[in-house]
């Protein structure tokens, strides 16, 4: 179903590891991490346009989204999770898309925060290893976000604008971008002060 984005990371794979390899010197506390990309402030969007297919992909730290990346136990930290939630199960505002009549025809959440099935097993075995678990998962909760759009006029589709997106989550300064589109393959960096990315 993934048809767009599933090559997208193979495509894009020399981006990829020539900004790894730029970052290699900021990340030797995180070597550990199997994603090895897991920055706080730093978050990374794939994108792809077909037609008028859009998909795109967000994977962020947790810190970056909600504020924490520990098991939400409290009530406080229970609210933040779900409405953190809301705000990534309505993609049109977040990434400015009304200017291509798109409709949101998927979106799938996955975090450990969300108490995801696939993290189920981890939860499983908290009770034998709650210290060490908490520990790990604590330092490194990530919350992926995919998204399926139709835009029924996306020629007039001409850029995605994140400004909402930086406004609502502003522990995030940062987002690595990588782009398939009509115009060929590009990567770029958005900010607060440059949110916005032409296709």
């Amino acid at each position: 179903m993934r048809h767009l984005l599933l090559a997208l990371p193979f495509a894009l794979l020399p981006l990829v590891a020539a900004q790894a390899h730029e970052h290699d010197h900021d990340h030797d506390e995180h070597a550990h991490d199997s994603l090895g990309a897991h920055e706080h402030g730093v978050a990374s969007l794939n994108v792809a346009l077909d037609g008028n297919l859009l998909e795109l992909q967000l994977e962020s730290p947790a810190m970056n989204l909600v504020g924490f990346e520990h098991a939400a136990k409290s009530e406080a930290d229970k609210a933040k999770v779900a409405a953190t939630r809301r705000e990534l199960e309505q993609p049109i505002g977040l990434f400015a898309l009304a200017s291509g009549d798109c409709k949101t025809r998927e979106v799938e959440l996955e975090s450990p925060l969300f108490g995801d099935a696939d993290h189920e097993h981890e939860h499983e075995h908290e009770h034998e290893h709650e210290h060490e678990h908490h520990e790990h998962e604590g330092e490194h909760s990530d919350i992926q976000a995919f998204y399926r759009f139709e835009c029924a006029n996306s020629a007039k589709l001409q850029q995605l604008d994140l400004s909402e997106l930086f406004k609502r989550f502003p522990a995030t300064e940062k987002i690595q971008v990588q782009l398939i589109g009509p115009n060929g393959q590009q990567g770029m960096q958005l900010t607060p002060a440059q949110p916005r990315l032409s296709f």
